[in-house]
């Protein structure tokens, strides 16, 4: 090729190779993967009252029927937590009586269905149904591939670190309680429910600190039907947070306590020191039109929704830290008194209930003549007393929780 030619040859091929040169060098970057995120709901107290196991016989679907409104939100969570106040011993305990409780079969299987998938069985009814009934409940919720935190087979597997993996994550989970009804742990070898002594615990969350991404400690403390913490419970939060807590459950007062971020150690934490509960038969009398205000905490409960992101520290190291947090009210009816043919009792959400109603009250309130006008004059005074009703109750639980955590 003569040098003319080749010449010819470079002129024409040098635009192409600029613009592809050019082309190369304006592709923006592909964006950065998005942060590792992972959502945990949690609520409070199940109780199997009678009137709680007896709604859920007759109801046509179980024991999902009495908080079907809440499915969705458990099953759309990576982790789902409750405190399972009772014992389910069906064939080794005797029939629950008042302030002694004891689960039918069915219900594992109904909250593993519902979405639950942790369960914190150390409280001060674990032991209602003595040490076999430990051992009963465990077995019955391992069969649902439930995961059962503070109280095992004998002590070793009682105090054993339970971590679940989730989004790629490591999720520690630990189970204490600070009360007992009958306190039945004799032997390390026999049935055990892992008390909250300070140190052993705090000795207990270091350890899950080193092995886990995140560290979830749930704790059964406080005093009954008060809405604040004891100093004694904020002073061992702090310590807990201080020892490598990333959230704290707490339970036991059957009413709401409040809930705040904590700090200790150059570390920070959500700490709700009382859930309350998440279904019961108390406060089943309860009327807003008869009684204070006061008088329905019982049938208050929040769903809280903790979403914690995998970030870089200024090291560069990835690190969880907590992104959103927010608690929905939740409130349960119940028609104790009402003629009915079958007893009900139902959790239910707040927020889309006061939506609903607020519907039926506007729908209600139009002008309409005829024969059927009283009898929607009393259903539109029903529906006004229960819109009343649903807006005390979500106030109440701003109030109570802050109102800065409360979903609105």
């Amino acid at each position: 090729m003569g040098l003319m030619r080749r010449r010819a040859v470079l002129a024409a091929a040098l635009p192409a190779a600029l613009g592809l040169f050019l082309a190369c060098r304006s592709r923006p970057a592909p964006p950065p993967p998005p942060p590792i995120r992972l959502r945990l709901v949690a609520v409070g107290d199940i109780l199997m009252h009678q009137d709680v196991k007896l709604a859920a016989e007759q109801a046509p679907q179980g024991f999902p029927a009495l908080w079907s409104d809440l499915v969705p939100l458990f099953q759309g969570a990576d982790l789902a937590f409750g405190n399972l106040e009772t014992p389910v011993a069906p064939a080794t305990g005797r029939p629950g009586i008042p302030f002694q409780f004891n689960a039918p079969a069915a219900l594992p299987a109904a909250l593993r269905a519902s979405g639950f998938t942790v369960l914190s069985t150390a409280n001060n009814h674990a032991f209602d149904q003595g040490p076999k009934g430990v051992r009963e409940t465990l077995d019955r919720l391992r069969a649902e591939r439930l995961v059962a935190i503070g109280s095992g087979e004998d002590r070793p597997r009682a105090e054993e670190l339970q971590i679940l993996e989730r989004q790629g994550l490591k999720v520690a989970f630990l189970g204490f309680t600070d009360l007992f009804n009958l306190d039945l742990n004799r032997k390390a070898t026999e049935p055990w429910v892992r008390p909250l002594d300070l140190e052993p615990a705090l000795a207990a969350v270091r350890e899950a600190r080193s092995r886990a991404d995140l560290v979830v400690v749930s704790v059964h403390w406080g005093n009954e039907y008060q809405r604040q913490p004891t100093k004694r419970q904020r002073d061992i939060a702090k310590l807990l947070v201080g020892a490598g807590c990333d959230l704290l459950l707490g339970h036991h007062p059957h009413v709401l306590q409040p809930a705040e971020l904590v700090e200790a150690d150059g570390r920070k934490a959500l700490v709700a020191y009382s859930l309350g509960n998440f279904i019961s038969n108390q406060d089943r009398m309860y009327r807003a039109d008869l009684f204070p205000v006061a008088g329905g905490d019982n049938r208050d409960g929040a769903a809280l929704q903790a979403v914690f992101e995998q970030r870089r520290d200024a090291s560069g190291n990835p690190r969880m830290v907590l992104a959103e947090t927010s608690f929905e009210p939740l409130w349960t009816e119940n028609n104790w008194g009402v003629p009915s043919a079958r007893r009900e009792i139902r959790v239910i959400r707040v927020a889309a209930a006061e939506a609903r109603v607020r519907a039926e009250v506007e729908a209600l309130s139009v002008p309409q003549g005829g024969p059927e006008a009283p009898a929607r004059r009393a259903a539109l005074l029903e529906r006004q007393e229960y819109l009343r009703t649903l807006i005390l109750r979500r106030r109440r639980i701003a109030e109570t929780l802050g109102e800065a955590f409360v979903a609105r």
